[in-house]
């Protein structure tokens, strides 16, 4: 049995501010990030959440993000916001282009934010989360290091590249948040089964040559099974598409590694869109969004995608969450 301790999520974003502080990242670098991580451990996605803060630590110290790295913003456009990362961390760069991008999109019905030259971004649902929270139907695309090979090949060409889309509800909380991989499970749920010596279900990675395995390390020597066969790499390839040939980031051939210290900033990209219903459907899109969450909601035993993270943030927020002790000690040993 997991040993663990139950952590309010103020202590969590306390803890995860407090450890990349004091591994050389930025009050201003460090804030976003911590926040972010204490809202998916919130939302039970722990792969991204607090396990991540050593090796962000470890990534700071190494040089593979930098975390004094000042975001540079620019309008080119009326409707386009783009903003260098600087090699630094995302979720800053994304906060500094959120600024714009919502009272933008609201003014205009429709914007876009190019985001180059960054860092993992975590879960990308985060961040369509908060536009959904504006009122914004908010959509996202981000690439990562290549850990899938192509419909007939074997050696990655794309990463596992997620996509995720927000629609806005009446009550101010997203009616339906779609976040989703283009690899049948995110690349860090099998590193988590490798760090903890646990063998992987078949179908979530192949090895070198191709063949489904069970080893999560012989899985991540290969490559990573794409979510649905060819569509899935069809799903990988538009995020490429739009996260790094749109923004001018490193294509996922390209990027080094997110896990380990092996190569330099990866230097991947994220890309958003928001837009204000009212301006595309007025007031026939509540309407919409109702009925169809009606008609799934309506169904026994049915859930929207969103429903398991919204359950779960909703208990976190009165009774905290379960965080492994393993985990925590790693933490608080950046702090010593």
């Amino acid at each position: 049995m997991i040993d663990t301790r139950t952590l309010s999520l103020a202590e969590i974003e306390d803890l995860s501010f407090n450890a990349l502080v004091a591994a050389g990242t930025s009050e201003e670098n460090a804030r976003p990030l911590a926040r972010a991580t204490a809202a998916t451990e919130a939302d039970g996605v722990a792969s991204h959440g607090l396990a991540y803060i050593p090796i962000y630590a470890e990534h700071v110290q190494c040089g593979k993000v930098d975390g004094q790295a000042v975001p540079q913003l620019d309008m080119p456009r009326p409707g386009v916001i783009t903003v260098d990362a600087a090699t630094g961390f995302a979720h800053s760069a994304i906060d500094k282009g959120f600024e714009k991008l919502i009272p933008l999109a609201k003014q205009q019905g429709v914007a876009a934010l190019s985001i180059r030259n960054s860092y993992n971004c975590g879960v990308l649902g985060y961040h369509t989360y908060r536009l959904a929270q504006e009122g914004l139907l908010g959509i996202g695309f981000t690439n990562a290091p290549a850990s899938i090979a192509p419909s007939g090949g074997h050696k990655p060409v794309v990463g596992t590249n997620p996509f995720s889309i927000a629609a806005p509800g009446s009550d101010g909380q997203p009616a339906i948040l779609i976040d989703q991989s283009a690899s049948t499970i995110a690349k860090s749920e099998v590193m988590k089964h490798a760090r903890e010596g646990k063998p992987i279900p078949v179908g979530w990675a192949l090895d070198a040559d191709g063949n489904p395995t069970t080893d999560p390390n012989v899985g991540l020597k290969g490559s990573m099974a794409p979510s649905g066969g060819y569509k899935g790499v069809g799903i990988a390839l538009l995020v490429e598409m739009m996260a790094a040939a749109m923004t001018g980031a490193t294509l996922g051939i390209n990027a080094s590694p997110f896990s380990g210290t092996v190569g330099g900033p990866p230097k991947t990209g994220q890309f958003f869109l928001a837009i204000d219903p009212a301006a595309t459907a007025g007031d026939l899109f509540a309407d919409r969004i109702r009925d169809l969450t009606a008609a799934i909601h309506d169904q026994n035993g049915a859930h929207l995608p969103g429903d398991g993270r919204s359950s779960k943030r909703a208990i976190a927020q009165t009774q905290g969450v379960a965080v492994n002790t393993a985990t925590l000690t790693k933490i608080e040993s950046l702090l010593d």
